[in-house]
Protein backbone atom coordinates (compact mmCIF):
# COMPACT_ATOMS: atom_id res chain seq x y z
CA UNK A 1 0.00 0.00 0.00
CA UNK A 2 0.98 3.87 -0.67
CA UNK A 3 1.74 5.60 2.54
CA UNK A 4 3.00 9.14 2.42
CA UNK A 5 4.37 10.42 5.98
CA UNK A 6 4.74 13.98 6.69
CA UNK A 7 6.73 15.41 10.13
CA UNK A 8 8.56 18.45 10.53
CA UNK A 9 5.31 20.87 11.12
CA UNK A 10 5.30 22.81 14.87
CA UNK A 11 4.98 26.14 16.58
CA UNK A 12 7.48 28.55 15.00
CA UNK A 13 7.67 32.18 16.02
CA UNK A 14 7.12 34.70 12.54
CA UNK A 15 10.00 35.20 10.87
CA UNK A 16 11.78 31.69 11.18
CA UNK A 17 12.02 29.19 8.86
CA UNK A 18 10.84 25.38 8.70
CA UNK A 19 11.17 22.64 6.59
CA UNK A 20 8.56 20.01 6.13
CA UNK A 21 9.39 16.60 4.82
CA UNK A 22 7.42 13.71 2.86
CA UNK A 23 8.72 10.24 3.46
CA UNK A 24 6.78 8.29 0.59
CA UNK A 25 6.45 4.17 0.07
CA UNK A 26 5.05 1.42 -2.16
CA UNK A 27 5.24 3.52 -5.05
CA UNK A 28 7.77 4.23 -7.32
CA UNK A 29 8.66 7.97 -6.24
CA UNK A 30 10.84 9.30 -9.22
CA UNK A 31 7.49 8.53 -11.73
CA UNK A 32 5.36 10.90 -9.57
CA UNK A 33 5.35 14.86 -8.94
CA UNK A 34 5.30 15.65 -5.79
CA UNK A 35 2.95 18.27 -4.19
CA UNK A 36 2.44 20.42 -1.35
CA UNK A 37 -1.08 21.84 -0.28
CA UNK A 38 -2.32 23.57 2.80
CA UNK A 39 -5.30 24.21 4.60
CA UNK A 40 -5.79 27.30 6.64
CA UNK A 41 -8.53 27.22 10.08
CA UNK A 42 -11.70 27.76 7.99
CA UNK A 43 -10.46 27.89 4.68
CA UNK A 44 -10.29 26.02 1.58
CA UNK A 45 -7.43 23.99 0.59
CA UNK A 46 -4.63 25.61 -1.45
CA UNK A 47 -1.99 24.63 -3.78
CA UNK A 48 1.37 25.41 -2.38
CA UNK A 49 4.43 24.22 -4.74
CA UNK A 50 4.92 21.40 -6.81
CA UNK A 51 8.43 19.76 -7.91
CA UNK A 52 8.66 16.97 -11.17
CA UNK A 53 9.52 13.58 -10.82
CA UNK A 54 12.73 14.69 -12.63
CA UNK A 55 13.02 17.14 -9.93
CA UNK A 56 14.16 19.71 -12.77
CA UNK A 57 10.76 21.89 -12.37
CA UNK A 58 9.09 23.54 -9.92
CA UNK A 59 5.99 26.23 -9.38
CA UNK A 60 5.50 28.10 -6.03
CA UNK A 61 2.15 29.78 -4.88
CA UNK A 62 2.41 33.19 -4.87
CA UNK A 63 1.85 33.16 -1.65
CA UNK A 64 5.14 32.06 -0.75
CA UNK A 65 7.11 32.40 -3.99
CA UNK A 66 10.58 33.60 -2.68
CA UNK A 67 10.03 32.38 0.92
CA UNK A 68 9.31 28.80 0.23
CA UNK A 69 12.06 26.06 -1.81
CA UNK A 70 10.99 22.48 -2.86
CA UNK A 71 12.98 19.96 -3.40
CA UNK A 72 13.18 16.18 -3.40
CA UNK A 73 15.85 13.47 -3.10
CA UNK A 74 14.77 10.21 -4.71
CA UNK A 75 17.08 8.19 -3.39
CA UNK A 76 15.86 8.71 0.14
CA UNK A 77 12.06 9.11 -1.69
CA UNK A 78 11.60 12.29 -0.11
CA UNK A 79 10.35 15.64 -0.65
CA UNK A 80 10.88 19.00 1.21
CA UNK A 81 9.52 21.95 1.55
CA UNK A 82 11.47 24.78 2.83
CA UNK A 83 9.73 27.82 4.38
CA UNK A 84 11.88 30.94 5.03
CA UNK A 85 10.44 34.37 7.09
CA UNK A 86 6.98 32.76 7.85
CA UNK A 87 3.90 34.63 8.57
CA UNK A 88 1.28 34.14 10.84
CA UNK A 89 -1.20 33.83 7.67
CA UNK A 90 1.46 30.51 6.82
CA UNK A 91 -0.67 28.88 10.04
CA UNK A 92 -2.30 25.96 8.33
CA UNK A 93 -2.10 21.95 7.98
CA UNK A 94 0.08 20.63 5.23
CA UNK A 95 -0.34 18.19 2.94
CA UNK A 96 1.95 15.89 0.75
CA UNK A 97 0.68 14.63 -2.58
CA UNK A 98 1.74 12.63 -5.55
CA UNK A 99 0.44 12.90 -8.70
CA UNK A 100 1.60 10.31 -11.55
CA UNK A 101 3.38 11.86 -14.35
CA UNK A 102 1.26 14.95 -14.24
CA UNK A 103 3.22 18.16 -13.32
CA UNK A 104 -0.02 19.49 -11.83
CA UNK A 105 -1.25 22.54 -9.78
CA UNK A 106 -4.75 20.90 -9.37
CA UNK A 107 -5.69 18.95 -6.02
CA UNK A 108 -7.73 16.49 -8.19
CA UNK A 109 -4.94 15.49 -10.84
CA UNK A 110 -3.06 13.89 -7.76
CA UNK A 111 -3.46 10.09 -6.70
CA UNK A 112 -2.16 9.96 -3.23
CA UNK A 113 -2.29 12.31 0.14
CA UNK A 114 -0.91 12.12 3.49
CA UNK A 115 -2.13 12.95 6.49
CA UNK A 116 -1.00 16.38 7.21
CA UNK A 117 1.49 18.11 9.51
CA UNK A 118 0.05 21.25 11.67
CA UNK A 119 2.03 24.48 10.93
CA UNK A 120 1.41 27.04 13.64
CA UNK A 121 3.15 30.56 13.27
CA UNK A 122 3.06 33.45 16.12
CA UNK A 123 3.05 36.53 16.06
Amino acid sequence: QVQLVESGGGLVQAGGSLRLSCAASGLTFSRYAMGWFSRAPGKEREFVSVIRWSGGDTIYADSVKGRSTISRDNAKNTVYLQTNSLKPEDTADYYCAAARRIFTTTPGNYDYWGQGTQVTVSA
